[in-house]
């Protein structure tokens, strides 16, 4: 946290929250490979903490190939297998697997519309949404909008993108900003848009 400055009150128990609250948390990601990298973190955090998903993030880069979704799209059996031993991420099968179906999805959505980018900002016609809550109980897990990408998605056949998860992946990659308004990052990020 920046000296003297007020933060929303979710990652000031752990400083790597907090760096990544300071410094990524909302702010705007119009990278195919950032937005995919999100995508299957915020898969593979269904159940658990985003701590436990950022200690483990170095990690998964490594392991994913750095998220580069041309090559997981080809993932096979022996390189699934690799993953489900590898004790530097976590090793859940079904996110394992849906990580690659998410990447040849992914692919599939590219082709149609240029970039992922294009698609998943059009939903908020290309510029971050500023809630404006005052306090995290006013954050919500998920909105119609995250229902709407939510069941596109899987109709497009991705995996693990329930509406909660979108909305996770909406607030970390800047679609969204959902700090609290006397949080600095929340005028910092309002004034850049």
């Amino acid at each position: 946290m920046k000296k003297g400055k007020q933060t929303c009150q979710w990652p000031v128990a752990d400083p790597l929250l907090m760096k990544y609250h300071d410094e990524e948390w909302g702010v705007p990601v119009h990278s195919d490979r950032k937005l995919f990298e999100f995508l299957v973190l915020e898969g593979f955090q269904a159940g658990l903490s985003w701590l436990t998903v950022l200690r483990k993030r170095d990690n998964f880069r490594t392991a994913f190939d750095n998220f580069d979704f041309n090559i997981i799209a080809g993932y096979d059996e022996r390189k699934i297998h690799s993953l489900l031993n590898d004790r530097g991420i976590i090793r859940n099968k079904l996110k394992i697997a849906g990580a690659v179906t998410n990447a040849r999805a992914f692919l599939n959505v590219r082709k149609e519309f240029g970039t992922f980018n294009t698609y998943i900002w059009s939903y908020t016609g290309g510029s971050p949404v500023h809630n404006g809550f005052k306090s995290l109980k006013e954050l919500p897990a998920k909105t119609e909008l995250s229902d709407r990408i939510s069941m596109d998605l899987k109709k497009r056949g991705f995996k693990f993108v329930g509406s909660t998860i979108v909305y996770a992946h909406m607030q970390a990659t800047g679609m969204v900003n959902d700090h609290i308004t006397r949080c600095f990052r929340y005028r910092e990020l309002a004034g850049n848009s």
